[in-house]
Parts: C-alpha cells; structure tokens; sequence
C-alpha cells in the first residue's frame, strides 16, 4: 500500500503530464486480424469477390479485419465502401510465383494471418504445364507461407471453371486440378496450420458467371463470395472447418436453366449443359418438366420433344462432343401464361 505522502505525489506527477501536454500510455487494442487475398486476375482487377465478401463480413460483425496486399483495389462500385488491398497479379501462374520466388517479400510486406488462395488459372494455358506440378508449386507456396508465420491460417480454392474458346485444353486441366487438390490439402494440413478447401467449382458456370469464359461477372463475383465466407469465418471464429469438400463429380452433367426474355404469352429460354466429368461426352440428354403449362413451339441446337409437361431434350448432331469440363447451350421458344413461369429443376446425362 502506498503511503499518503507518495500518494499525493503520484497525484501530483499525472497532474503535472495531464497539464504539459504529455501522452500516457495508452492501453492496447485487438490487432486486426490480417487477411490476403492472393492470386491472379480473377483476384485482382477488379476481383469484385473481395469487396462482396468484405462487405459480408463486416454486415455479419466481423469487423476488426484488415485486408492486406501490394496491389491496389481494381474498383468495384456496389454502393459501399470496402478494404480494397490484395495480392492479385493479372497474368501470374502458381508456377511461375512459385519459380520465381515471389510470395516472400509480399509475405514480409503484409505480414498475414490468413490467406486466400486462387491460383491456377494462368497455369492452364497451352496445356503444358501438368497437375502435379501446379500442386508442388502450391506446396511450395505454402511452406514460404509458414516460414514467414507459422501460425498461418491457409485456405486454397479448387478454382472456378473455365471454358475460352482460345483453350481447348483448359476446360479439362481445371477438372483435373480441382479432382486433386483436396488429396493434397490433406496431406499438408497440420493443426498449428490448418489448410482449408473450399469448392469454387460447383455451381459455377463460365457461359454465365463469367463475360470470357474466364473472368467473372458480377453473378460470378458473388457466387465466389458466398463460398468464401463461411469457412473464412470459421477461421475468425477460431473454428477450423473440415479440410476437404467433395471434388467435381466423376462422369457428372450439369445443366442450368434461364429465361433469357419474355413478353406476353411467350418468353425465349435457355438450358445450359456442362460436362463435369473428367472424360470427353459423345453426346447428351437434359429433361425437364414444366409447371404452369409452358408449351414449347421452337427450338435451336437440340433435337427437342415435348410430351404434355415433359421435355426431352438431346444434342444436336454436332454439339454432343463435350470436352471434360466445356459446356454447350439449346435454346427455345415456349408459351406461358402470362401468371406464373417457374423455372424447372433440369436433370442430364453424358453419353
């Protein structure tokens, strides 16, 4: 306990600093929790995923976070103000950072506590350069990632699909990829550093997430946003998800319908079949079935049939032959009632 006198001379002394001006310390406060979004152009400019998931975040009370990275914002005007800091670069391959050795000194620059990682895109370029070497350059990413913290919290995307018309290769090497990054997420994973996968394949569609076949649209921005979010905040939250999600289906077919327009008493639609196998098609069957009495008067790149409220619909004879992971689109003209015009559920198969 201290004596009166020292007391009053304590007093006197934070008197005298709160009279001069002095600053007394001041008690500390949380860091925020350090965040890079690593990757290629799809990260970059714009990268509209990271605003969206920002934005996310921060309406879901995560808010003592920093975005970090050497590369300025891209600009993605939704009517809120986000962090905009990442490490995209437009062009780079996994590989090639990996080569190169370029993560380091954007690790000691922004010093992160998590990553997110999106890269393998540029890798698929030429067909060249084979899945096992795309996965040791993550390998190799990853143990640069540990070596700057070794508490760093890693969260690897099996990256969006692609289809341009400039790669017939690529379609196939992003299945291939995507098939073998959770078996490698396992290997590597430890509980100090935790590798999470997250699933940015499924239910991604280039012919309309994205204006390219490559990089995303706005629709496509989102999708990736809203599979980011949860594990990401599972990893604020201090909770580590499960490591591996279910890799793209094996002989699998996806198909998605919309309608493109409609006017009274007709409207145009359009069913969008993707091979999700990691073999080429010879062929393909979409089936449907109507609710609100829809009858379908014309169609183009199918060989249609329409019986009462069911819809058959197989490739045409020359857009059967689907590359693994390409995609290919009919189109129709259908009656509606002007009431109701709901979209049906769309089931396919490979040939």
């Amino acid at each position: 306990m201290l004596r009166r006198l020292d007391l009053y001379a304590l007093l006197a002394v934070l008197i005298a600093a709160v009279a001069l001006g002095v600053a007394l310390p001041a008690r500390s406060a949380t860091a925020p929790v350090r965040i890079m979004p690593l990757g290629d152009s799809i990260t970059a400019g714009p990268g509209c995923w990271r605003a969206m998931l920002w934005h996310h975040l921060q309406t879901a009370g995560y808010t003592n976070l920093d975005f970090v990275g050497s590369v300025p914002d891209g600009g993605c005007n939704y009517g809120y103000s986000y962090d905009g800091d990442n490490e995209g670069h437009g062009g780079y391959a996994a590989t090639g950072i990996a080569d190169q050795n370029q993560l380091p000194p954007w690790l000691d620059a922004a010093k992160p506590d998590i990553v997110l990682m999106h890269l393998g895109t540029n890798d698929m370029w030429g067909g060249s350069i084979p899945t096992d070497s795309i996965l040791a350059a993550y390998t190799k990413l990853v143990g640069q990632m540990r070596a700057n913290n070794p508490n760093m919290k890693i969260i690897v995307a099996q990256i969006i699909p692609m289809n341009p018309s400039s790669c017939p290769t690529c379609a196939a090497g992003v299945v291939a990829l995507d098939k073998a990054i959770p078996g490698w997420a396992s290997g590597l994973t430890t509980a100090q550093s935790p590798i999470v996968v997250v699933d940015q394949w499924t239910g991604f569609d280039p012919a309309t997430d994205t204006g390219d076949g490559v990089h995303p649209n706005d629709t496509g921005f989102q999708k990736m946003a809203d599979r980011w979010y949860p594990p990401l905040a599972q990893a604020l939250g201090g909770v580590t998800p499960p490591t591996s999600p279910t890799p793209p289906t094996e002989g699998g077919c996806t198909a998605t319908y919309r309608v493109i327009s409609q006017w009274s008493g007709a409207f145009q639609g359009e069913v969008t079949v993707r091979n999700d196998s990691s073999a080429a098609s010879s062929g393909w069957t979409a089936t449907f079935t109507f609710a609100d009495g829809q009858q379908i008067s014309q169609s183009w790149n199918t060989v249609l049939t329409q019986n009462g409220a069911g819809v058959t619909a197989h490739n045409a004879g020359y857009n059967g032959d689907l590359p693994a992971g390409a995609s290919t689109a009919f189109g129709f003209i259908a009656t509606w009632n002007n009431a109701a015009n709901a979209p049906p559920q769309v089931n396919c198969t490979l040939n």
